[in-house]
């Protein structure tokens, strides 16, 4: 015998049905401003938090800043540790949180795949860049973004991620932010454009060590000298850099060939393996830098740059 469905039993079936999709926060006004997105991209099923800016429905041509976690976060760590999302609703842009491939082990690890690191999506050689590419086509399609204000911050391996992105959707993204990581492509990186870069990293980083060699896992990372090398010349800076020693941390800066910045790098001289101004994601990671606040730096650096 067929079961009536009364008209609330209705709208709960429906509201399960779109929490299958995506879960939403509502404000009082019935606004939405946070969602948990799922997608399927390359039979795989991908999931991200997004976040919009308080006065997102009163603007538009919207900044999006993409933020990638490392080796065995996620997109709630990353926004409780990074403090991007408080950045975003003061400064009103939108920031997009998508999450790795997770390990099928009890904590169920999630990595990103940036050619030599990390297990396991290194392992499935999962398809990062284009689950990335398909999450900013529907940030564009679907919510207030400007296409040529896309960024990218990644922390350890998401930072790594975040150098893949700027090898291969150098047209997609205007700016990248790397946070103790550094360049671990397989192919030679050649970005259709110069993209501009940020790099912050700690002397004491001991898991992905400034100076290269065994950190994390057994894994050998690529000096980050290597990797300022490597950009400085892709981005054409043809003048020596220029250094500056500040109370705790160093800074150097490369200029391509018209003048203005392409590459600043942060050295600090306390914290580790962390976010700078940020939290510590578990009682044994290391302590923070104090010297600036990362999530400072990198909203300064991407207001300098757009796509053409």
């Amino acid at each position: 015998m067929a079961r009536v469905v009364s008209k609330r039993g209705m709208q709960l079936v429906l509201c399960l049905l779109a929490l299958t999709f995506a879960n939403c926060q509502k404000s009082g006004s019935g606004k939405v401003y946070r969602y948990n997105g799922v997608m399927n991209v390359d039979g795989r099923v991908r999931t991200y938090l997004l976040n919009l800016p308080p006065q997102y429905y009163d603007t538009s041509n919207l900044t999006l800043v993409i933020a990638l976690h490392g080796f065995g976060g996620s997109a709630a760590q990353a926004e409780e540790d990074y403090g991007i999302t408080d950045k975003a609703n003061s400064e009103g842009f939108i920031v997009v949180y998508p999450e790795g491939t997770p390990s099928n082990g009890p904590f169920h690890l999630r990595s990103w795949n940036t050619g030599t690191c990390c297990p396991v999506a290194q392992d499935e050689n999962v398809d990062d860049v284009h689950f990335i590419s398909v999450l900013i086509d529907q940030m564009i399609a679907n919510y207030k973004v400007n296409p040529k204000k896309v960024y990218v911050a990644g922390m350890s391996n998401g930072a790594m991620m975040s150098y893949t992105l700027a090898c291969d959707l150098s047209d997609k993204i205007a700016a990248i932010t790397s946070v103790s990581g550094t360049l671990m492509v397989s192919s030679p990186c050649q970005p259709s454009r110069a993209v501009p870069i940020l790099h912050i990293h700690s002397a004491l980083d001991t898991k992905v060590p400034y100076d290269g060699g065994i950190g994390m896992g057994g894994h050998y990372f690529t000096p980050v000298d290597s990797t300022m090398g490597v950009w400085s010349a892709l981005d054409s800076c043809n003048t020596p850099p220029q250094v500056v020693q500040e109370n705790g941390y160093t800074f150097t800066e490369w200029k391509d060939y018209t003048g203005k910045v392409a590459i600043d790098l942060y050295l600090t001289q306390d914290g580790g393996h962390s976010w700078p101004g940020g939290l510590k994601p578990r009682d044994k990671a290391d302590p923070p830098s104090t010297a600036f606040k990362a999530t400072d730096l990198l909203w300064d650096f991407f207001q300098h740059y757009s796509l053409p």
